[in-house]
């Protein structure tokens, strides 16, 4: 799998990439995020390469969303 960098101006556009990758998880999968989460985290899925992609993203969208909250 042919991986890409991509590069924000801002954490607030990252993290609406990151949302907006989320969201298709989602719609694909039926699941929420948080949810999904919480069943990878406890190893009750697969490590497919969708499941790994979509923790990794989730991860990234929890950092981003941290990172910008007003301190």
């Amino acid at each position: 799998m042919l991986k890409q960098t991509i590069q924000y101006t801002s954490p607030l556009d990252a993290l609406i990439a990151v949302a907006k990758r989320l969201n298709s998880y989602e719609s694909q999968q039926q699941m929420g995020s948080e949810e999904f989460f919480d069943q990878y985290s406890r190893g009750k899925l697969a490590d497919d390469a969708i499941f790994v992609e979509w923790a990794n993203d989730y991860r990234h969208y929890l950092y981003l969303r941290q990172d910008i909250k007003p301190k």
